[in-house]
């Protein structure tokens, strides 16, 4: 199943809604295929423009869902209409609802202290006969080379069909892309989904997210934490944005690192 891309910034953001999401997934789970997801938003993608590694990683994905809004409406201006936001926390719970009949089996990999197995108890409690093949959380920091083969081979032999991945970004689509080789599994980088449905924090009101506003709500909830990532990050995608769009500047896509060169 191909799925187009749309170049924001030089990084391939798939041209998807949410059931083109799933049921490229489900495909996947299907036929026994490894593979791994990113969803990104306007952060990911000013991240990307700072570092090739992860540039390259999100353009050798399988998947980049439009996890923001402006994404969406960049995809929608790009002519593919089709496109919905396909956003992390909301994925997790419609892959949970669409796996349930398929038996699809679940492992939660990261969040805080307990978090993963918060989560994954109240995942049960929400879709009765949810089938749950572990919760982990890693230890905090870099983990030895024995430390990170333990826990691979945990994950392997898991059962699961999906591992969900909540290390926050860019570390968890480092740890996808480092291991999808390793694990037989599909891998799902949610970041904040964990804190989310866990009850660890508050999501946006619905209309802020539809009017891609969520980035307010989060900066007013945590303004020490996020002031200046959302004050210089948002200002400095809308210039790269127009000059892209006014094609004084180019982006290439390649699963190698990328290079920009203007017009």
């Amino acid at each position: 199943m191909e799925v187009a891309r749309v170049n924001i910034l030089g990084v391939g953001v798939s041209a998807v809604n949410m059931a083109q999401a799933l049921s490229l997934i489900a495909s996947w789970i299907a036929a026994q295929r490894p593979n791994y997801v990113c969803v990104s938003n306007v952060h990911s993608i000013m991240s990307c423009q700072k570092d090739a590694e992860l540039r390259t990683i999100h353009n050798r994905v399988g998947l980049v869902t439009p996890d923001g809004m402006p994404l969406v409406w960049l995809s929608r201006r790009a002519g593919y209409r089709h496109v919905e936001r396909v956003y992390g926390p909301d994925l997790l719970l419609a892959l949970c609802a669409y796996g349930l009949p398929h038996g699809y089996r679940h492992f939660f990999y990261g969040g805080g202290i307990g978090v993963a197995q918060r989560l994954a108890e109240r995942l049960q409690a929400r879709f009765p006969g949810l089938q749950v093949a572990g919760a982990f959380t890693p230890p905090f920091g870099t983990l030895s080379a024995a430390e990170d083969d333990r826990i691979t081979r945990l994950l392997a032999h898991s059962g699961a069909h999906i591992i969900w991945v909540g290390l926050g970004m860019p570390k968890q689509e480092r740890w996808m892309a480092a291991h999808t080789a390793l694990l037989p599994q599909v891998l799902i980088g949610v970041g904040a989904a964990f804190d989310f449905h866990s009850g660890m924090k508050k999501q946006a009101p619905l209309w802020m997210q539809r009017y891609g506003l969520e980035w307010l709500f989060r900066l007013l909830s945590e303004p020490r934490r996020l002031w200046q990532r959302y004050l210089t990050t948002i200002p400095l995608f809308i210039a790269l944005i127009a000059a892209q769009q006014l094609g004084l500047r180019r982006y290439q896509l390649s699963d190698e690192p990328l290079t920009q060169d203007r017009a």
